[in-house]
């Protein structure tokens, strides 16, 4: 049958067979690649969550429209009937687009695995540490793998051009000078680079992790390959060069654990009820669900000339839970005492010397009285 057809066609003038075969070509890719497509959306229906299928087609879908076109093409290339000039110049053209798009393609793949990982760790625990180790790791593979399939492919793409592959051939001889060359002009770039590589498998900073960097919290939002950006607590974002964790000192509230104590600073009069308020602060950390119940405490931790420091010490899960229930504890303390213990506010003093105020009352008499004698 497909002989019969191909000999009806073999009748048309070359340019309507040429038009035909590429018709045929294009028509046949995207309907396969339709039919794919219907396949995997009715099976992502059927799983309103993440699943495979979804993956596949949110990051296939594109190189695919492209991919198997120009697959099927290039096998049916041979039946044109075309000049031999003519026929070497389309080869090369559909050999270079295919080379592009099968890189699409596989970049597409490095993602969709990123998905699958990405869906199978839960970030939104308490406990997520080694979620963040695993993701920091492979966003920081995935960028070098897709680097590379750029790099593969452009290599790829001019290998294919015998003259430009006999230029490459000349161009060895100077690459060790030029090397050395753009070496040193790019030191920091590759010092960033290479920061990036120990940054991701040694892990000082992971991906979600909370900092405190140049005075400012917040949470690392992305790692690249040469910089950090980190979403500050108003949404601002801070971009920090890469090598910048490896060279200078800054806090990680969430190395080990995202466990974390939090303070609340009270200054009261001296009369203060030490035990009426321990007994309302055990109260209000009942109440409240960001406490972890690892700590809870609360002493006085010093003591001025005016007045006295309470210190209310408390765990929670995260840092931003701990900031909230220093919050809500700060506010209710404050109330309670202010309700029902007004007296130990803080307040300033002033001691009467009675003697002092008589004599000084004397003196001003005679004073008066020795310029108004008459008086």
């Amino acid at each position: 049958m497909w002989n019969n057809i191909l000999a009806e066609l073999k009748r048309l003038p070359p340019f309507l067979f040429n038009l035909s075969l590429t018709v045929f070509a294009i028509l046949t890719g995207l309907i396969i690649k339709g039919i794919s497509s219907l396949f995997l959306k009715y099976y992502s229906r059927k799983n309103p969550g993440y699943s495979f299928f979804q993956s596949f087609v949110k990051r296939l879908n594109g190189p695919l429209t492209f991919f198997l076109p120009l697959l099927i093409l290039n096998l049916l290339l041979p039946l044109m009937q075309v000049k031999p000039i003519a026929f070497g110049i389309i080869d090369k053209t559909i050999e270079v687009l295919l080379i592009l798009t099968f890189a699409w393609l596989l970049m597409g793949i490095v993602k969709m695995t990123e998905d699958y990982v990405y869906h199978s760790m839960d970030l939104n625990k308490v406990d997520n540490l080694r979620e963040r180790k695993i993701r920091t790791q492979l966003q920081f593979i995935r960028k070098i793998v897709v680097m590379l399939i750029i790099v593969l492919a452009i290599g790829a793409i001019l290998l294919s051009f015998n003259n430009l592959r006999r230029l490459g051939t000349g161009l060895l001889t100077g690459v060790g000078i030029s090397g050395l060359i753009v070496g040193f002009a790019a030191q920091r770039s590759l010092g960033n680079l290479l920061a990036g590589f120990q940054i991701a498998f040694t892990q000082p900073i992971r991906i979600d992790d909370v900092l405190v960097v140049e005075g400012e919290w917040g949470k690392v939002e992305e790692i690249n390959l040469t910089y950090v950006v980190l979403n500050i607590w108003d949404q601002r974002r801070l971009i920090l060069p890469i090598n910048y964790f490896l060279e200078k000192p800054f806090q990680n509230w969430t190395r080990s654990t995202s466990e974390i104590l939090g303070t609340v600073f009270i200054y009261l009069d001296y009369n203060a009820p030490m035990e009426a308020i321990r007994t309302e602060f055990v109260r209000l950390l009942h109440l409240n669900e960001l406490w972890d119940k690892r700590v809870g405490l609360i002493q006085v931790t010093n003591a001025t000339e005016q007045t006295i420091e309470i210190r209310a010490l408390m765990s929670a899960g995260n840092s931003s839970g701990a900031f909230d229930l220093r919050c809500f504890i700060r506010e209710k303390l404050v109330e309670f005492i202010y309700i029902n213990h007004p007296e130990c506010l803080p307040k300033t003093r002033a001691a009467i010397d009675r003697q002092n105020e008589f004599l000084t009352s004397a003196q001003s008499y005679t004073n008066t009285a020795a310029k108004n004698p008459d008086a």
